[in-house]
């Protein structure tokens, strides 16, 4: 390996990074948001300019070479420094204008969110907003969103972090199946209904439990973990599950099941790298998105 690899070759190291760390090219092509066919190609080329073989090739796909694996810490050392590069410059500019990539889960880009996006839009129109909707926590230190809206409070190092408030929490299901199969009135009743749980997570189970009801998974007769894919299997009658209040006494199709037990609330928290959050259109979209949050809960 006496080859010097040039200036324009950090996207090779991209490539040979983001395949060691999703263990194929279709993942690694997802990732990137290029085609598996160029990702192939930039792996192949860093494998000839290096002289070695990065990945070892069978049936299930791509699995790190001996040589791979020794490379894989410097290429994550790279990707860091950077994000941190980028991150920093970016940090400086001082303009209100550009775009602000935000990231939520799917239930609240769906349900809470779009109404104050549009208010930002409108209060601030040079500001261009990117949602990443998506139930898996998106790295902030890699600018993969420039602000979190998290539904926990957010632990990594250099991220700043702002609590918002409550989402209370209430039992619901569809009006159409509450009337065809009675309304509870007591939580023992419950458990005489189609109840909609998660299905691997076993939050709903555990909660359960701690009250000191004899939930179990088959104590759910329709389970999804899918959060906005949950909401609909109440929507659509189901069973009785749970759901976020303000949500639940918005929509027509669904009654608010009200029984005497306390529920767990989901707090509200913003999250941003420190290195980003001082940037005008970052800290405008930061307060804005605080006050349309707030309103909202």
């Amino acid at each position: 390996m006496d080859r010097t690899l040039t200036h324009a070759d950090w996207s090779l190291i991209q490539s040979f990074l983001a395949v060691a760390e999703t263990g194929s090219l279709s993942a690694a092509a997802r990732q990137l948001e290029r085609s598996q066919p160029t990702l192939g190609r930039q792996v192949q080329t860093l494998e000839a300019e290096l002289g070695v073989s990065l990945f070892d090739r069978h049936a299930r796909g791509l699995k790190l070479s001996e040589v791979g694996s020794q490379l894989l810490p410097m290429a994550q050392q790279m990707h860091s420094a950077m994000s941190a590069f980028s991150m920093t410059a970016a940090g400086q500019s001082q303009q209100l204008k550009g775009s602000v990539r935000i990231t939520a889960s799917v239930f609240a880009s769906h349900h809470l969110l779009p109404s104050i996006l549009a208010d930002i839009r409108r209060q601030e129109p040079a500001i261009q907003l990117e949602l990443v909707a998506t139930d898996a926590s998106e790295n902030l230190l890699y600018r993969e969103a420039d602000i979190a809206v998290r539904m926990y409070r957010p632990e990594q190092m250099d991220i700043v972090s702002r609590y918002i408030g409550d989402v209370p929490l209430c039992f619901c299901a569809a009006k159409s199946y509450l009337d065809r199969a009675g309304r509870p009135e007591t939580p023992e009743d419950l458990f005489r209904h189609d109840l909609v749980g998660f299905d691997a997570n076993k939050q709903i189970i555990d909660k359960m439990r701690e009250k000191g009801w004899p939930a179990s998974r088959d104590s759910f007769a329709t389970r999804c973990d899918l959060q906005s894919a949950y909401w609909e299997l109440i929507r659509a009658g189901c069973g009785i599950g749970f759901g976020q209040v303000q949500v639940a006494q918005a929509d027509p199709k669904v009654e608010v099941v009200r029984l005497d037990v306390e529920i767990p609330i989901l707090p509200v928290w913003l999250a941003a790298p420190q290195a980003m959050r001082q940037t005008p259109r970052i800290r405008r979209v930061w307060d804005l998105l605080a006050e349309g949050l707030k309103a909202s809960l």
